[in-house]
């Protein structure tokens, strides 16, 4: 694994990159529902608090992967990325807005939610995982699913989860 560069400017980069690619995979890992993905962003010792889920990373990615299963869709989109690193250990706040199709009272609806990670970042070993993650919400709404582009426009191409959806398939990928 990587360890430190002897330029600390250059350490920083590599840094902070590293890390906003950790965000990347866990919002990726959630809109796909891939948990393996979803639990490797992760220390082994790391603690999570939601608010109404406060504890470790297997019991956060059983409890998230289980909520977004349920949902229609997900699309998360990251934000800006403010990344602040000390040595190994680094501090973050990464902006967020997520959509959720989802089923109220036996109608699609789409719940939208803005909100920031306030992360703890560790570098062990010369890798840089999540060692604590809160969710902070700033605002949310839910309106009446409209598609009516998407329903007029049959040949669109749809994304799903998992390895049906387009971004896994590498091998189709290198053919088209």
């Amino acid at each position: 694994m990587p360890e430190p560069h002897s330029d600390p400017r250059i350490d920083a980069m590599l840094s902070r990159q590293e890390i906003y690619d950790l965000s990347c995979k866990y919002l990726r890992a959630q809109d796909r529902l891939m948990p393996t993905l979803h639990r490797s962003v992760f220390w082994d010792d790391a603690t999570t608090d939601y608010g109404f889920f406060k504890g470790g990373p297997d019991g956060f990615v059983d409890m998230a992967q289980n909520a977004l299963k349920d949902h229609l869709s997900n699309h998360h989109m990251m934000g800006q990325a403010f990344i602040e690193v000390e040595g190994d250990v680094a501090f973050g706040e990464i902006y967020f807005q997520a959509f959720h199709r989802v089923i109220m009272n036996g109608m699609e609806k789409d719940l939208f939610i803005s909100g920031r990670y306030v992360d703890r970042y560790e570098r062990r070993g010369g890798v840089w995982k999540i060692a604590h993650r809160s969710e902070l919400v700033d605002w949310a709404r839910t309106e009446a699913a409209l598609d009516d582009w998407i329903k007029q426009t049959p040949d669109v191409l749809l994304g799903h989860r998992g390895d049906a959806d387009l971004s896994n398939q590498r091998e189709r990928l290198r053919t088209l």
